[in-house]
């Protein structure tokens, strides 16, 4: 026996049993080598641990691990000046709890940290936390946590704190909006303190991609002081994150100086930082063309088409889980009947909406959540195409062949208005009429509960979902019977049967096999459009290295600033 395959033996030997599958499956030839490295970090295996268990193990596809791929260019920037970035306005109050847009986020996460991130390759990366494993059936995740680390205010990070996060944003009663992915999921009580620096998550019924859930991926997760009041966040944008603000001015934007007693050594290159808010795609865009921003996050092909032709910007394209859901109302007519909404479905040409969007910088869907990039996803299955004489039969047979009008909601942000108004015209070869109705995120939005949002209470809406690691929130929130963003007013046991076994099974296999069933349901069901999956694209001056964004809409400017 060699030496590495000593080595080999003696990982495994200190490796669970799910853990070992998962090499099983690697060493099987059953996952790729960029599937395994996911799931190795997922289950709290480090990336230089997966990275050496792939070589030894004789893996050669796929990507390779920890690199990032939201370097701007292979410079490394200079250290000084003021990094100025571009981002849309939070559309709620700055309360940890309650943001629920990508404004939201994107200025959370400067000066707030996660237990881990998810990266552009979907690999989880530690940071609050250093490792997590499970117990054997994953209804048990114990995280140990980042030593050295302080608040910005100079108390100690401990276990004590993941505590108090993860109940109040667990507990029903502050109506937070990160119940949507840990609803069912973990409860006040559930998080506790092994010491002053693990913490253990009793979960109500296994989950093997719980990791995600308690990462980057769940926005709201920003880890903050046991005692802390989120509703007063604003005052102090309290975390433990590499920025501290020291002027925010709301619908205008923030200002920030790094933070002297970061836990990292990778200090800000910058001295400072803007985050400029733009309500209007146009002045983001003309911003950074004319120098006074160096980046912005977010735009999109329709709104942003000379970003994508621009010598003096570079565009980072990062593929992603993105998309926007149409909803039609399963309760209220006239898609009580699932034949309307798969007619609803069958006029648009998807193929036609990716190039006349967003050049071609998009996957097509298939009015399921699983997107191409998620590996659990049933690619084998037909791809819904246009078919308008299927349509309206399906109208006539739905006894509708006189037609039927329905209001359609949203708001104005990138293509959506664009994508309404296609909508809007296919329709009417169905004998459709939509009435549109535009109005700007926060009113459409609301206050994210039933009874009080445009988008929970519209017969038919499109709404905006970010950039998930894994589709459990998708899978959960807008389809369950009880989710909590669940606009359709889908109720479907079969479906919430096959949604609690998909987050249960902890090995790609299962997950597969589980995926496809969901998929064949919503396809006939249809309760939401999926029609596409963009790419979440961000703008750099060229000037600019460092900047590196998540699908998400999280923005790493730590390592940002400015070339000679």
């Amino acid at each position: 026996m060699d030496e590495t395959q000593r080595r080999v033996d003696a990982i495994r030997a200190q490796r669970n049993e799910i853990e070992n599958h998962v090499i099983d499956e690697y060493v099987a030839g059953r996952i790729s080598r960029r599937e395994f490295v996911r799931r190795g970090t997922v289950l709290g295996m480090s990336i230089p641990l997966v990275s050496f268990i792939a070589a030894a193990c004789g893996g050669g596809g796929g990507t390779s691990a920890g690199t990032s791929s939201g370097q701007t260019t292979g410079a490394t920037a200079n250290a000084g000046g003021t990094f100025r970035a571009g981002t849309t306005p939070p559309a709620t109050k700055l309360n940890p709890l309650l943001v629920q847009d990508q404004g939201g986020l994107s200025v959370l996460s400067q000066s707030g940290e996660y237990l881990n991130f998810s990266d552009s390759k979907l690999n989880l990366q530690p940071v609050l936390a250093e490792s997590w494993e499970p117990n054997e059936d994953a209804s048990v995740w114990t995280f140990k946590l980042r030593q050295g680390v302080k608040f910005q205010d100079g108390t100690p990070f401990a276990a004590k704190d993941v505590v108090g996060t993860f109940d109040r944003l667990s507990n029903p009663k502050t109506g937070g909006n990160a119940l949507s992915a840990l609803g069912g999921i973990i409860k006040p009580g559930s998080t506790q303190a092994v010491d002053d620096m693990t913490v253990a998550f009793h979960l109500e019924s296994p989950n093997g991609n719980f990791p995600y859930l308690v990462s980057s991926d769940n926005y709201n997760a920003i880890i903050l002081p046991a005692d802390f009041d989120p509703d007063t966040w604003e005052q102090s944008f309290m975390g433990t994150g590499p920025w501290k603000m020291t002027k925010y001015t709301p619908k205008v934007g923030v200002t920030y100086t790094k933070n002297p007693d970061y836990w990292s050594p990778n200090q800000p290159l910058a001295d400072a930082l803007e985050m400029k808010f733009f309500a209007d795609e146009q002045a983001a865009v003309l911003a950074i063309q004319g120098g006074q921003t160096d980046a912005q996050l977010q735009f999109s092909v329709s709104g942003g088409q000379a970003l994508l032709n621009d010598p003096n910007v570079t565009v980072i394209k990062t593929r992603s889980s993105a998309h926007r859901q149409v909803h039609m109302r399963t309760d209220t007519e006239p898609f009580t009947d699932k034949r309307v909404r798969q007619a609803i479905a069958l006029v648009l040409d998807r193929q036609a909406i990716v190039q006349g969007l967003f050049d071609g910088l998009s996957d097509i869907g298939n009015d399921h959540p699983f997107a191409p990039v998620f590996p659990s996803a049933d690619t084998s299955l037909a791809q819904r195409e246009q078919n308008i004489d299927q349509a309206k039969q399906l109208v006539a047979d739905a006894g509708m062949s006189g037609g039927f009008s329905v209001k359609l909601e949203t708001w104005k942000g990138f293509e959506i208005p664009d994508y309404a108004v296609l909508i809007q015209n296919a329709a009417k070869q169905i004998g459709g009429t939509i009435q549109l109705s535009i109005t700007d995120a926060s009113t459409y939005y609301g206050d994210g509960t039933y009874g009080n949002s445009r988008w929970l209470d519209s017969v038919m809406g499109i709404t905006e979902y970010g950039h998930r690691g894994v589709p459990n929130v998708f899978l959960d929130a807008p389809l369950k019977s009880t989710g909590t963003w669940n606009s359709a007013h889908f109720k479907n046991p079969t479906y919430d049967g096959l949604a609690t076994d998909y987050v249960a099974a902890v090995d790609l296999q299962s997950q597969k096999a589980t995926a496809s069933k969901i998929e064949q349901l919503l396809i006939d069901e249809t309760p939401i459009i999926f029609s596409y999956f963009y790419y979440f694209l961000t703008a750099t001056r060229k000037n600019v290295a460092g900047v590196e964004p998540s699908a998400m809409g999280h923005l790493n400017l730590r390592q940002a600033g400015f070339v000679s």
